[in-house]
């Protein structure tokens, strides 16, 4: 259907929750529904005194279609591609000829899936924690949807970042693109729409609107040509002489001076005869902007967003203690939040940025960026881009979703590193803490592979630098093997645990933080890898330890103590991990409360070791109470409250009542397709369940058919060695041998419906 049917209070639950697997997640908790017509993602406003040039008309047209081909908007930095888009965009939400419109920056594949994430999150009122899952369920909404959508992907950097996230041609939608790129596979099936830089006569034009008739119409000419014809250029220059009461004449005589004064641009990106005058245009409003109050101050903040994503700076950056500070020292003078947040307004007086209020955040051309970078001192630029580091570890949106804010803080994150290389890594100081955390925030999002190969390639970058025993080159490791782990990789995460625990002993020392994490990481995939004795002992000497360091309230004991309830019952011991995990549950009910998400993970625990020691009555009522509050709680939507209800049908199940745990566990299924997406791990094993007492039930046709179609799906998303599909695989074989007659019955078995489709 169209229209969600999460109707719940809009609300949402954030902060490190242990699963019922000992597996930490960022979890976040669904919304109230939303109205038609739905906009997901600003839109760029539109440039004042903004021209409606051919290109524009280009993009109309291509509309025009009964079935849209997807546009291609392409041509060089600076020439206008988002504004055009942006055009577009406005005239069909405004003129209601959109029900769904979405602007998602392309410059990464990740910011592309968490667009795709949130409007997922948005039309079904559930946010995953899985992105590329709701990715892939909200580009299935697409392909069914009779209502009119609009999909903007901007400033697209690499076309292989689309791969599997084009949205469907259908009658109902369009999509946009724009970029500078023009490879084959870019354009192949697509409408191509070039745009080039103002006409001349646009470019007078343009300046006539903005200067007024009064300028000489052959220096309005001359100036135009100066610059190139670029808009961005034009803008700036206009700004400019606006603000000093200058005609273009004068500008023009200014603009010569400089143009030797600075760097030139990569060629790639702008013709050659176009490269120095824009570099002057900008150079002379930054000189401009930092001679009014407060003084000094734009220069300096610029140089931090030159740092960041040129798409989505949040202003509170500026309001933090690293940039105002930073400021203040290039200033010379005290300066305050007031102050800094003065100076980033004069960016966008002068064009230099362009603030979006509505979304508290900033664009700066990547071009603007560059030229600033290349601008400045090459020792000060450490000092900007720890600056930076510093002020996107410090900033808070307040009022953003955790998940909008973890993948704000992602895509600067990954971009900072880009524009500063090595300057964040230091024999010394070894590596700025941000490096780090965005890998950890991008495996968050839902990405675990891409933050398992980020963090791989940041310890590949460092390690020549910083030497393999520097405590940050530990940790970096420490991270690579948690993201291994957790993207299915269990026996290699076992592995770089193992090797990686008598390295953190001998550099960080046998008691440190970070020594007792990789203990517990290696103890864990220990018992996931089928060791559970061994895992059971390495923890209890862990959890003493931590008993003696840190104290039975530590949540990292806590964390310990939990594994080792789990990992009890996964050696046979269910009535050791009822007395470990219900010692446990008693500190966390004094420190923690009865609804903290902790707190409910040990209940639950509790519930299901009691009822693998034989009180299946006892595991069944505890459950059924663990479903109560994690819905109160987290919601009816939340996985948690999804994998409870999974283990009532178990203990349903165990006690007799098998007609009532097929059809709970059916209805389980249903909303975890809705909830997660059909490929999703968790719902591939309900499926499995499923199947296996489909066949326990007496319908061993059932079971099979079942089984072939899971082993085919896991085999396609998990991998034809995963732990799951390999017990799929001896699942099948076993209901093939119990199976009588098995051609015949396929032949003569009605057709079923599917339990597993998004239908």
């Amino acid at each position: 259907m169209d229209n969600p049917t999460h109707g719940t209070e809009a609300r949402w639950v954030q902060g490190w929750q242990v699963g019922d697997h000992n597996i930490q997640h960022n979890y976040f908790h669904g919304r109230a529904a939303i109205s038609w017509p739905h906009r997901v993602g600003a839109v760029p406003p539109l440039a004042d005194r903004r021209l409606d040039r051919r290109a524009d008309h280009d993009l109309r047209a291509a509309g025009a279609g009964t079935v849209v081909v997807c546009q291609v908007v392409s041509g060089l930095g600076g020439v206008g591609k988002t504004q055009l888009a942006a055009g577009l965009a406005h005239r069909l939400w405004n003129q209601q000829g959109v029900d769904l419109l979405v602007w998602a920056t392309a410059t990464s594949r990740a910011s592309v899936v968490a667009r795709y994430a949130e409007a997922a999150a948005d039309i079904t009122g559930v946010e995953d924690p899985d992105t590329v899952q709701a990715a892939e369920r909200f580009l299935a909404w697409l392909a069914g949807t009779s209502r009119r959508w609009l999909i903007m992907l901007d400033d697209l950097a690499d076309p292989a970042d689309l791969t599997g996230l084009w949205p469907p041609t259908t009658p109902a939608g369009r999509t946009v693109v724009t970029t500078r790129r023009r490879d084959a596979a870019l354009l192949a099936g697509r409408q191509l729409i070039d745009v080039s830089v103002f006409t001349p006569a646009e470019a007078a034009r343009y300046l006539r609107d903005k200067l007024g008739e009064q300028q000489r119409s052959a220096d309005v000419d001359a100036l135009a040509a100066d610059l190139g014809c670029l808009p961005l250029a034009l803008a700036q220059a206009a700004a400019y002489i606006v603000d000093r009461g200058l005609d273009c004449a004068s500008y023009r005589r200014r603009l010569a001076d400089q143009r030797r004064q600075l760097p030139e641009l990569a060629p790639e990106v702008l013709p050659d005869e176009h490269r120095a005058s824009v570099a002057a245009a900008w150079a002379i409003s930054i000189n401009m902007a930092d001679q009014l109050p407060p003084k000094g101050a734009a220069r300096p903040l610029l140089q931090v967003a030159a740092m960041l994503d040129p798409n989505s700076i949040p202003l509170a950056l500026f309001n933090t203690e690293a940039a105002i500070d930073y400021c203040a020292r290039r200033v010379g003078t005290s300066l305050g939040a007031d102050d800094t947040l003065d100076a980033v307004r004069l960016l966008h007086r002068f064009s230099l940025a362009t603030i979006d209020d509505t979304t508290g955040a900033m664009r700066v051309h990547a071009l603007v960026q560059r030229a600033v970078r290349e601008d400045t001192d090459q020792a000060q630029q450490r000092v900007v881009a720890t600056a930076a580091a510093d002020a996107l570890l410090q900033v808070h949106t307040a009022g953003e979703r955790e998940y909008t804010r973890a993948q704000m803080l992602w895509s600067n994150a990954a971009a900072l590193r880009a524009a500063a290389g090595n300057l964040l890594v230091d024999p010394f100081t070894g590596v700025h803490p941000v490096l780090i955390y965005a890998g950890h925030i991008l495996g968050n999002t839902g990405q675990g592979s891409a933050a398992l190969q980020y963090l791989r390639e940041l310890h590949a970058t460092v390690t020549p630098t910083l030497g393999a025993d520097h405590p940050d080159v530990v940790v970096i490791r420490t991270w690579v093997a948690y993201w291994t782990g957790h993207s299915g990789h269990w026996a290699e995460a076992r592995d770089a645990y193992q090797e990686l625990l008598p390295d953190a002993v001998r550099i960080l020392g046998p008691v440190n933080p970070e020594t007792f994490e990789i203990r517990e990481g290696l103890a864990w995939w220990q018992g996931m890898t089928g060791d559970p004795h061994g895992a059971v002992d390495a923890l209890k000497d862990l959890l003493a330890d931590r008993l003696r360091t840190s104290g039975p309230d530590d949540l990292g004991t806590f964390r310990t103590r939990t594994a080792l309830g789990r990992c009890l019952g996964q050696a046979d011991d269910p009535l050791g991990a009822v007395a470990e995990l219900t010692e446990l549950l008693a500190i966390q009910m004094r420190i923690l409360g009865p609804d903290n998400v902790y707190t409910l993970v040990t209940r639950n625990n509790i519930a299901r070791y009691r009822g693998e020691a034989g009180d299946i009555a006892g595991a069944l009522a505890g459950t059924q109470d663990v479903v109560k509050a994690r819905t109160r709680v987290l919601g009816p939507d939340h996985p948690h409250t999804l994998a409870s209800r999974e283990g009532v049908a178990l203990w349903q199940w165990k006690a007799g009542a098998r007609d009532i745990a097929l059809t709970a566990l059916q209805a389980l299924l249903t909303d975890r397709i809705r909830v997660l997406g059909a490929d999703h791990h968790h719902t591939l094993s309900t499926r499995q369940k499923l199947a296996r007492w489909q066949g326990e039930a007496g319908d061993a046709v059932s079971a099979l058919l079942a089984f072939q179609k899971l082993l085919a799906d896991q085999a396609r998303v998990l991998g034809s060695d995963h732990p799951d599909t390999l017990t799929t695989r001896a699942e099948l074989a076993c209901w093939q041998r119990q199976a009588t007659d098995l051609a015949g019955a396929i032949v003569e078995a009605q057709p079923q419906p599917s339990i597993d489709s998004d239908g």
